[in-house]
């Protein structure tokens, strides 16, 4: 059976939801879930993606994303095989870490009602996982993987910058103060307390609601009939564009404004912040510094494959970009860049930040 579209656009939310191969363990240990944090990070840095809302558990995590440019896909294939990638050689495994593809429901981001509901779909998961038991005495915020603990319930100058908490606390009507981030937690926690443990923050859908909307567990949409109504009109314009050339639409989650198109900018920015021009790279070793700042810049904040870029900046192959990447200390060697070139680079890894 083919896969179904994955329907992506500007400024699209998703609840994005992965499971270990054959249900098994994606978490090993907490340094497993840092790994994850850090591999998300650097992808959020990439994409351009909003994290609101996130909650790691044993053999699977969910994920509230916002994507600003439509590049869900690209994300998403960087992200799970970085971590598979990653998980593996820290594990000396081998193999698929994730099982079936990744599900992601379109979500109603705009409307308070869905963008409420899922935040506390995901940070009540614990709960329904027994990993929280309200009965003992425990809080949500005991838990130190999701997103309360680690973000909303924090103070801003402790959080990750790609995790939207400031707005999702507006959301609920709440100021991002010590008692507005108290009161999300208490919020939680009589809900906790007061709901069934295996339906604790799930939503029952009213009876005649389109079968084909999400209750966040199966379906490909969660939102209103009206925003059902704006979806089909991306689908139906992603159609055509498909119709008119499949291979164009093969491509077209890559070319996005942190894809090739942002790529091919820096790059040309970059060899003229370094004086240097495309003709004059094949004469350069693969470890010449000017050479390896863009190529890391490249690599991490956008989603084009060290292919590409090994091509471009004539570095042999991509497992020596690879290598040289793994060796490099930005930090350290910034200085010894040209002046002109440390100011450039500086700038784009600030850009979006």
């Amino acid at each position: 059976m083919p896969r179904s579209i994955r329907l992506e656009f500007p400024g699209a939310f998703y609840h994005v939801m992965a499971r270990g191969n054959r249900r098994e363990s994606i978490f090993h240990d907490d340094d497993d879930r840092r790994f994850f944090l850090a591999t998300l990070a650097e992808a959020c840095g990439m994409t351009g993606w909003r994290v609101h809302a996130w909650v790691l558990m044993g053999n699977h995590y969910h994920l509230f994303i916002e994507t600003p440019e439509a590049n869900l896909v690209a994300g998403m294939s960087w992200l799970q095989n970085t971590i598979t990638r990653r998980h593996n050689v820290r594990h000396m495994a081998w193999g698929r870490l994730f099982g079936d593809r990744y599900k992601a429901v379109v979500v109603d981001g705009a409307d308070m009602y869905h963008y409420r509901t899922l935040a506390d779909y995901i940070h009540l998961n614990p709960v329904r996982a027994r990993l929280v038991q309200p009965g003992k005495g425990q809080s949500i915020l005991g838990y130190a993987w999701s997103s309360v603990a680690g973000g909303w319930a924090l103070p801003p100058e402790r959080r990750p910058k790609w995790l939207a908490a400031e707005e999702g606390l507006m959301r609920f009507d709440l100021p991002d103060t010590v008692a507005g981030r108290q009161h999300l937690v208490e919020r939680l926690d009589r809900r906790a307390a007061q709901e069934e443990i295996k339906m604790c923050g799930v939503p029952i859908l009213p009876d005649g609601v389109d079968a084909r909307c999400s209750h966040l567990r199966q379906g490909w949409y969660w939102g209103s009939q009206a925003f059902a109504g704006k979806l089909y009109k991306h689908l139906e314009k992603l159609m055509k564009e498909r119709k008119r050339s499949s291979r164009a639409y093969r491509k077209a989650p890559q070319v996005t404004a942190h894809g090739e198109e942002q790529a091919k900018r820096w790059l040309a920015e970059g060899l003229e912040a370094a004086g240097l021009m495309a003709e004059d790279l094949p004469g350069l070793k693969g470890t010449d510094l000017r050479k390896l700042a863009l190529a890391e810049l490249l690599w991490k904040r956008t989603t084009v494959s060290q292919e590409w870029i090994a091509e471009k900046l004539s570095m042999r192959s991509a497992a020596n970009v690879s290598q040289q990447l793994r060796r490099l200390d930005r930090l350290k060697n910034q200085s010894k860049l040209p002046l002109k070139l440390q100011h450039f680079i500086e700038s784009a890894w600030n850009s979006g930040n």
